[in-house]
């Protein structure tokens, strides 16, 4: 896969300069979370940063990507979009687009100090009805940003901004979406606490930006239904801490369980509640359903389990299909009794699942062409691609 020389370039903040390194120290005597007078530089207290001019002189042409074998990895492609604010501001203004390459924080900025960040996920897809491109439901993204900011005690794009943001991203990045059919162009918006800061309080600036890069198939196993493993000793989320929202801070702690079941076999693991530990949450990355006969159960979203887009979108499709769909309390044995298990999120679409293994005893669950969750695919990504019509009003035009 190509990787671009502009992605080594980094932003016109991050340059090391004789005024850069002065600027960086001052950025290290900001705001110490005690009261104390902000000595940010004046350039940081603009939401309009100091971006290279935008040069498509090379769009044409698509990199050389094998799209017949795309995985779920970071190939760089050429623009990001970038918008800042700081707390006198009070909200985000107009941003910009900008070659994308590496930028540079302060040692003391909020989100590597405090772990104040969030992020979101969702994808453009080539239209198979004409030119142009879709998005799915990027408004809820954008709202779920919002709620976690809330929770985070940080200011967040509103929804016209977000999507907005994220139509620009595609387009300047257009030629790295991927043939219809071979996958799509993930996006990555994130919202960092980026200003300076030492005691803990909120950052006093933040930076919102969104990247983008092809993907294919987020499991290694490809479109083939995949092995899970039950945790049992590391939990994802407790009530009342952050399992509910999008932030960065809870995505590392499960690593460990994770690599520890990819070394077994399995492609990632499921985790149980805290409290009781025998009911089902989620897995590390998507939302979990489990279907007994016509019935179909999915666990509640009450603060610890993440309310994923692609989770809310299915629970209509099914619905629609005639089934019962239950969102509550999803016991262990709820899930090794079912007849079918599946997996929802931006990235796993709608994954099935072959087995799970609990306590050392494998379960087996239906999977094939005549599964629920193989006509819920059809049905999501048949919309997502322009395929089907999209009766809901779920896509939004890129052209």
């Amino acid at each position: 896969m190509a990787v671009l020389s502009s992605a080594k370039r980094a932003l016109p903040w991050g340059r090391t300069s004789a005024g850069g390194v002065i600027g960086g120290l001052r950025a290290l005597l900001g705001t110490d979370g005690g009261g104390g007078r902000s000595l940010l530089p004046s350039r940081w207290k603009s939401s309009q940063p100091q971006l290279d001019p935008v040069d498509r002189s090379d769009e044409e042409g698509g990199g050389d990507i094998d799209w017949d074998n795309l995985g779920f990895g970071l190939t760089p492609t050429d623009y990001m979009y970038v918008m800042r604010c700081t707390q006198e501001e009070g909200g985000f203004s107009r941003g910009e687009l900008a070659r994308y390459g590496n930028i540079e924080l302060s040692p003391s900025s909020g989100v590597l100090n405090y772990g104040q960040g969030l992020f979101e996920g969702l994808k453009a897809y080539r239209r198979a009805d004409g030119p142009g491109y879709t998005l799915f439901r990027p408004e809820e993204n954008a709202r779920r940003m919002q709620h976690g900011a809330g929770r985070m005690c940080m200011p967040s794009p509103s929804v016209e901004q977000f999507v907005h943001a994220v139509k620009q991203t595609v387009l300047a990045n257009k030629r790295w979406v991927p043939p219809q059919g071979k996958g799509a162009l993930y996006l990555r918006p994130l919202l960092i606490g980026s200003g300076a800061i030492l005691g803990l309080a909120p950052a006093p600036e933040y930076t919102f930006m969104i990247y983008a890069a092809p993907v294919g198939t987020y499991f290694k196993e490809g479109m083939a239904a995949i092995n899970l493993l039950v945790e049992e000793e590391i939990h994802r989320a407790m009530p009342g801490g952050t399992g509910g929202v999008k932030t960065i801070s809870n995505y590392a702690p499960v690593l460990k369980a994770q690599m520890d079941a990819r070394s077994k076999g399995f492609a990632d693991v499921l985790y149980l509640d805290s409290v009781h530990k025998r009911y089902v949450e989620e897995a590390s990355s998507c939302n979990l359903f489990v279907v007994k006969g016509g019935a179909v159960a999915t666990p509640a979203t009450a603060g610890t389990i993440l309310p994923g887009v692609t989770r809310r979108s299915i629970i209509e499709l099914a619905r629609d299909s005639g089934y019962q769909v239950e969102e509550r309390l999803v016991s262990i044995d709820d899930l090794i009794s079912a007849d079918e298990v599946f997996c929802t999120g931006t990235a796993v679409g709608v994954t099935p699942v072959s087995t799970i293994t609990y306590q050392g005893t494998r379960y087996e669950f239906r999977t094939g062409e005549d599964t629920l969750s193989k006509k819920l695919y059809t049905t999501l990504t048949s919309i997502q691609m322009g395929l089907a019509e999209d009766k809901k009003g779920w896509t939004v035009a890129v052209d």
